[in-house]
């Protein structure tokens, strides 16, 4: 097992798309003072690497002894009917203590249901659903060996609600005992399909849960439909949520997904140092106003 490092500052979704321009730029780097210093973190879905060797599997482990790295989820279904795959979580929890990571999320959604479904589907916000999904999280984190991060998704449809996303996404942490990975483009995505107020849905958030963001693009459909790709760049509205998380709500380490239309690498470095901006204007003390009088 190698070292846990702890997440900071900005990361990036490591996609193997990103291999070959990453190594362009001196990845995986050997410290801070390297050309490759512009990245904090890394974050992979666990899925795309388990069981994987060869020259990607030596990739990979060249990367996580020299970053900090975090997993995020794609199919543990922690919302679906069927039982855990305790087979995925013995295969997840190796590969996370093989390369010393310690920080796992998944997404607060189902993807099964007598057969994979190759989408993430609503959770009903239901306080049956609760109970199920909070047991599920805490098997989950037994057989991990650590606290996880659960998302909060993006969604066009919401069956079966009686209750509030917030009061939702409290509970089930509450209950579960677990942390939360706040999307900030997610938030936004679903103020608009749904309508409703993207900054006060933000400022409900319970702040000392938050383990990391993500942000990202994603695909407006038309005025009243946005749909989340990870396809696009970070657009403004985004940009000025999460500036408003790190405001109300603390800073956290801060992901940028980004998993097709990758543009060139220095693009995506500049939204690392947009991400870095914001976090360190945040951590500023405020100046003193200046008072003028009036002559």
């Amino acid at each position: 097992m190698g070292p846990r490092m702890t997440l900071s500052g900005a990361g990036l979704g490591l996609r193997r798309g990103l291999l070959a321009p990453l190594a362009e730029h001196g990845y995986p780097a050997a410290g801070a003072e390297s050309p490759a210093a512009a990245i904090d973190f890394f974050e992979i879905a666990p899925e795309n690497w388990i069981n994987v060797g060869g020259a990607l599997g030596r990739q990979l482990r060249a990367y996580t002894e020299r970053h900090a790295f975090a997993c995020h989820g794609l199919s543990l279904n922690l919302g679906g009917p069927e039982p855990l795959d305790e087979t995925l979580l013995a295969k997840i929890r190796r590969l996370l203590d093989t390369h010393g990571i310690a920080v796992y999320s998944e997404h607060l959604s189902y993807c099964s249901d007598d057969g994979h479904l190759y989408d993430l589907m609503p959770i009903p916000f239901t306080r049956a659903a609760v109970d199920w999904v909070a047991a599920r999280i805490r098997r989950t984190q037994d057989a991990l060996g650590r606290r996880i991060a659960v998302e909060n998704v993006s969604y066009y449809a919401a069956p079966g609600r009686e209750m509030d996303e917030v009061d939702f996404l409290h509970e089930i942490v509450a209950a579960a005992d677990c942390d939360l990975l706040l999307d900030v483009n997610n938030i936004l995505v679903n103020s608009v399909n749904h309508g409703y107020d993207a900054a006060a849905f933000l400022d409900a958030m319970p702040a000392d849960r938050i383990a990391y963001y993500h942000v990202a693009g994603h695909y407006d459909e038309d005025p009243g439909l946005k749909v989340d790709t990870h396809g696009a760049p970070v657009i403004a509205p985004v940009w000025a949520l999460l500036q408003r998380a790190y405001a109300q709500l603390g800073v956290r380490p801060t992901l940028l997904e980004r998993d097709f239309n990758f543009p060139p690498l220095a693009e995506l470095l500049d939204e690392l140092a947009q991400i870095r901006t914001l976090q360190q204007k945040q951590h500023q003390p405020a100046l003193p106003q200046r008072h003028v009088l009036a002559g």
